[in-house]
């Protein structure tokens, strides 16, 4: 019991700087959609979605591989200085190279190259700091990558504020000042960026002592092992990020130009709202991937990662409820402006989806365990052509419901076929009876509440009451020898 409760410690500080910066972030979008027009809103989120496929092509499967070596080799320091090094090089050339060709990247995508420079360095600033946050996590000290991540957020969400909302007070109130000078009319989306690229650099300086105490070399053959493995793990990378965001691409360019960024802002806007499971299950993956690593050799570890699994659908299974039941006062927190509230209709599925990607992670450790990253990344190949082929199918007919259709198909396959492969090449006895009740009964009553009876509190509340006493009644004995060993 007490290796459970040492992982789940370790989950929830790492919940805790991942929860807290994404609650902060729900202000920004609070913040974001109340001033911006729902068109503009969908210009950040494309540019942003642009983003998260260079943040995966940087990592290019390093911070994987870092886990897996680190606890495999005997010369640790060796791991941290080979993935430090080359993420450093990797990060420097991606800079240089794509400030030049800034104009025609900005061409391409139709952004303004101010913009794309902003982008440019705030992707090559996170990168270098992916090796120091892994050596935090490979090393148990969540707190301290708690109080970074918290900080790095804290220092975004006071700048924005600042530029977006007292800026242009006090520029109008001091004329012809410094202040008056700082202000730039119209140019909100230029600040949103600013305030990021402050906020990334900051946070590399807080790391950058991890950069002068490295006392080893470049290990060349220790580093091509390392990319064998990780590379695998890029294809999966991008294929998640297809399946994650480019949605909002495709929107941009297959809905009629004069429609397209404010449907593009309006989904965004309420895609936001599966944050609450995309927090539970980043928060798990955090604490549970080093975890795994670690535990491998030991001869009850399936046996431990099925325990593990049921009691995340668990908790995921409640969290999808309670949201979905709660889901229009939620809107009132994050979403100001009515004009977003159009695609409220596609919150229930994109919870839905977020939960299956949360169990395909927790059930890929077989692939990473035994080092067939090739199947994860065909397994995640599979969700990307899902994804593409099904959004250019409905999307010019059913706009972003069509995109969030095609989301939950990509995760759920992916889900299913890990759970087969994983039965072949390294069994692992979940409790699918269990399991299956749980997820089948969240999803039903989900339905019910949002569908069948949406706003309606009693009945929601009832339905959320009745799943919390079967999840009681299932788990009782589990509770009570927690409860005892907690009261001796």
């Amino acid at each position: 019991m007490s290796l459970y409760k040492n992982l789940f410690k370790q989950t929830a500080i790492y919940g805790l700087a991942t929860v807290l910066p994404r609650m902060l972030s729900f202000l920004l979008v609070r913040l974001y959609t109340g001033i911006l027009p729902t068109a503009e809103y969908g210009e950040v989120s494309i540019l942003l979605s642009w983003m998260v496929f260079f943040n995966v092509i940087l990592s290019y499967g390093m911070e994987t591989a870092f886990f897996r070596f680190y606890n495999s080799e005997k010369d640790k320091q060796n791991v941290i200085a080979t993935t430090t090094i080359s993420i450093f090089w990797s990060s420097i050339f991606f800079l240089f190279g794509a400030l030049i060709f800034r104009n025609s990247l900005a061409a391409w995508a139709n952004v303004d190259v101010q913009y794309i420079t902003y982008s440019i360095w705030i992707l090559a600033l996170d990168a270098l700091v992916i090796v120091p946050f892994s050596k935090l996590r490979a090393n148990q000290r969540p707190i301290m990558y708690a109080v970074i991540k918290i900080g790095n957020v804290m220092v975004n969400l006071i700048l924005n504020i600042f530029f977006l909302l007292f800026l242009p007070k006090l520029a109008a109130s001091h004329p012809n000042s410094f202040i008056d000078n700082l202000y730039i009319e119209h140019y909100e989306i230029g600040y949103i960026f600013v305030a990021n690229l402050l906020a990334s650099l900051l946070t590399l300086i807080v790391l950058s002592p991890n950069y002068f105490h490295l006392n080893r070399k470049f290990d060349k053959e220790l580093w091509k092992k390392m990319m064998k493995y990780g590379l695998p793990i890029l294809v999966a990378g991008i294929a998640f990020a297809v399946n994650e965001h480019f949605d909002k691409i495709l929107l941009g360019y297959l809905l009629p130009e004069n429609i397209a960024k404010s449907e593009v802002g309006a989904y965004s806007a309420c895609y936001k709202l599966g944050l609450f499971m995309v927090l539970f299950a980043t928060a798990f993956r955090l604490g549970i991937e080093p975890f795994f690593f670690s535990h491998s050799g030991n001869e009850n570890a399936p046996k431990t990662y099925a325990v593990i699994t049921k009691y995340f659908v668990i908790m995921g299974s409640l969290i999808l409820l309670s949201v979905i039941v709660f889901a229009d006062v939620l809107k009132f927190l994050l979403l100001d402006n009515k004009a977003y509230w159009e695609a409220m209709k596609v919150v229930p599925l994109i919870i839905l989806a977020n939960f299956f990607l949360g169990i395909y992670n927790n059930l890929s450790v077989w692939y990473k365990l035994t080092d067939k990253t090739k199947i994860g990344a065909y397994i995640s190949i599979v969700g990307a052509i899902l994804t593409l082929v099904l959004n250019y199918v409905l999307i010019p007919k059913y706009s972003y419901y069509g995109s969030a259709i095609a989301t939950i198909a990509a995760y759920g396959s992916m889900m299913i076929i890990s759970y087969i492969l994983g039965n072949k090449y390294y069994p692992i006895p979940y409790d699918m009876e269990k399991i299956g009740a749980y997820l089948g009964l969240s999803i039903l009553f989900s339905a019910i509440s949002f569908y069948g009876f949406r706003e309606n509190y009693y009945v929601g509340i009832s339905l959320l009451l009745a799943f919390m006493y079967f999840i009681y009644f299932n788990e009782k004995e589990t509770l009570s020898r927690i409860l005892n060993t907690k009261k001796n």
